[in-house]
C-alpha cells in the first residue's frame, strides 16, 4: 500500500495487518526536513510510534520536477533525503525502510527507443545527485510509470501495446524486444539512471494504472484489461529486456476514484473503487 501524507488515522489502521507501506513525505513539508533534529522527530513520530506498521519505503516527495511548478521544492528533496536516511539508520531501522524519492517520466527528455532515455538536459542537478545517493547507499528508485499517458501523448498511439494485449514484439531496440509500453517506459528510466551511475538502482514502480473515463482511451474495460494485465505481467518473472529474469514491484493507483480532484477529468477515474466503496470491475491479485 502507498499512502500520501502519515495520516495517523490510516497509521493506526494498518496496525498488526502486515500489510508492507510506502509512506509519502509531501512535498510541502520537505523543507522542514532539511534539519536533521526536524528529521528525527519525524521519524519518531511517524515511524518509531507505529512498531507494528510494515513500513518499507519513504518516498521523500513526489513528481518534484525543476521543470515545472512544483521544482520550487526541488532544492529540498535530496538534503531531505539525506537527514531521513541518517535518521532511519539511527533508530536502528536500516535494514527494514528504504528511504527514496518518486520520480515520472516527465523528467525524461528522451524514452524511445528505450535505450536513448535520457534526462532533461535542466533537471541533471536536481536528479543526478539523487540518482547518486541511491547508488552509494544501495536504495531504489521509486517511480510512476503511466503507459496510459504515453498512449494519450501519441496521436498514432497503439492501444494493444498500451494494454498488454499486443501480438509479438511492437519494438526492436538493437536486438531488445519490447511488446508492451510499460517495460518500454521503464527501461527508458532505467537507461536515464545509467548515464549517472545508476545501472544497478532497482526502480520501484510506485505508481502505476488506468483511467476509466475523461479522455481517448479511457474506459472501464480497458481499465480492467490494463490492471489485471499488468498485475499478471510483475508478478511473473520476465522482467524487462534489460532487466530480464525478476518480477517488478508495482503499486497500482488507485484505490478509490477522486470525484472531487482538480486538473483533466482523467485524473478523477484511477479508481479500482467509486467514492462510494464499490468496486468498479473485479481486478485479480
Amino acid at each position: 500500500m502507498r499512502i500520501y501524507d502519515p495520516n495517523q488515522a490510516t497509521l493506526r489502521a494498518l496496525q498488526g495487518t502486515n500489510i508492507e507501506l510506502i509512506l509519502d513525505v509531501p512535498n510541502d513539508a520537505l523543507q522542514s526536513l532539511n534539519d536533521q533534529t526536524a528529521a528525527n522527530n519525524w521519524v519518531r513520530n511517524n515511524i518509531q510510534n507505529y512498531p507494528s506498521v510494515r513500513f518499507k519505503y519513504i518516498a521523500v516527495g513526489n513528481e518534484v520536477n525543476p521543470r515545472t511548478e512544483s521544482g520550487r521544492y526541488a532544492n529540498f528533496v535530496l538534503p531531505a533525503m539525506r537527514n531521513l536516511h541518517s535518521a532511519i539508520r539511527a533508530a536502528g531501522l536500516g535494514n527494514q525502510i528504504k528511504v527514496s524519492t518518486a520520480t515520472y517520466t516527465g523528467l525524461l527528455a528522451t524514452s524511445y527507443p528505450p535505450s536513448n532515455g535520457a534526462f532533461h538536459d535542466n533537471v541533471r542537478g536536481f536528479i543526478e545527485p539523487i540518482v547518486r545517493f541511491l547508488a552509494q547507499n544501495n536504495l531504489p528508485m521509486l517511480a510512476n510509470i503511466y503507459p496510459y499517458f504515453g498512449y494519450l501523448g501519441d496521436p498514432n498511439g497503439n492501444l494493444p501495446y498500451a494494454l498488454f494485449t499486443a501480438q509479438g514484439p511492437v519494438v526492436n531496440d538493437n536486438g531488445r524486444q519490447y511488446s508492451n509500453l510499460f517495460t518500454a517506459m521503464l527501461d527508458a528510466h532505467y537507461a536515464a539512471q545509467a548515464r549517472f551511475g545508476g545501472e544497478n538502482v532497482e526502480i520501484v514502480v510506485s505508481e502505476s494504472g488506468w483511467p476509466s473515463a475523461g479522455d481517448r482511451g479511457a474506459t472501464l474495460e480497458n481499465a480492467r484489461t490494463y490492471n489485471n494485465n499488468l498485475i499478471r505481467y510483475v508478478k511473473g518473472t520476465t522482467g524487462t529486456p534489460r532487466k530480464p529474469g525478476r518480477s517488478i514491484e508495482t503499486y497500482i493507483f488507485a484505490m478509490f476514484d477522486e470525484n472531487r480532484k482538480s486538473g483533466a477529468e482523467t485524473e478523477k477515474h484511477f479508481g479500482l473503487f467509486s467514492p462510494n466503496r464499490q468496486p468498479k470491475y473485479q481486478v485479480n491479485f
